[in-house]
């Protein structure tokens, strides 16, 4: 018996698409994650590496979709291989079987460090970028979540004591880190 071919799918954010990532592909399940690969807690991924049986195939658009650095990316496709599930990566045109030659193993080391590279680049233009247009006066930055009457508002509930921090945060649609700081300014 042959197994199924299981999609991920993953972006960035709400906002984004992520029809064109497996278009065309067939499959019998897809995964799709909307959040940052900043770490692996991403609830689909965790449901699908449980979700997989042997003989199954993981299908990725790119390596970068999966993970966002190489240490990531080797332990999930090693997690994935021990269970017998293959990864294929669209893009890339690689599959990973658990049975793969040390060329195979190379590739998927030097592929995976060359979108974490690629990745840390875009991030230095970024914070480049954001530096100049702020010597410019062009970046004021993200525009707060409250305004003053609220936050004095906020301030006046935590003073009250009546509902926890996390309560008060949910209330105004912040999280607790931003409740944290409008409290230390």
């Amino acid at each position: 018996m042959t197994g199924q071919r299981i999609g991920y799918i993953r972006v960035s954010s709400l906002e984004q698409n992520c029809a064109r990532q497996l278009e065309g592909i067939e499959l019998d399940r897809i995964y799709e994650d909307k959040v940052s690969a900043k770490d692996l807690n991403r609830p689909n991924l965790q449901a699908m590496i449980a979700y997989v049986r042997e003989g199954d195939i993981v299908v990725v658009h790119s390596m970068d979709r999966l993970a966002r650095n190489l240490d990531d990316l080797r332990q999930l496709v090693k997690t994935l291989t021990q269970k017998g599930v293959a990864v294929q990566f669209s893009k890339e045109n690689l599959t990973f079987s658990g049975d793969d030659t040390p060329m195979a193993n190379l590739m998927l080391s030097v592929m995976g460090a060359f979108a974490e590279f690629e990745r840390s680049l875009i991030k230095e233009r970024q914070r480049e970028g954001v530096a100049l247009a702020k010597e410019r006066g062009a970046y004021k930055g993200r525009k707060k979540a409250l305004s003053l009457d609220k936050v004095g508002v906020l301030k006046q509930r935590v003073v009250e004591a009546k509902d926890t921090k996390a309560q008060i945060a949910r209330d105004f649609g912040i999280s607790r880190e931003t409740l944290y700081q409008y409290l230390r300014n």
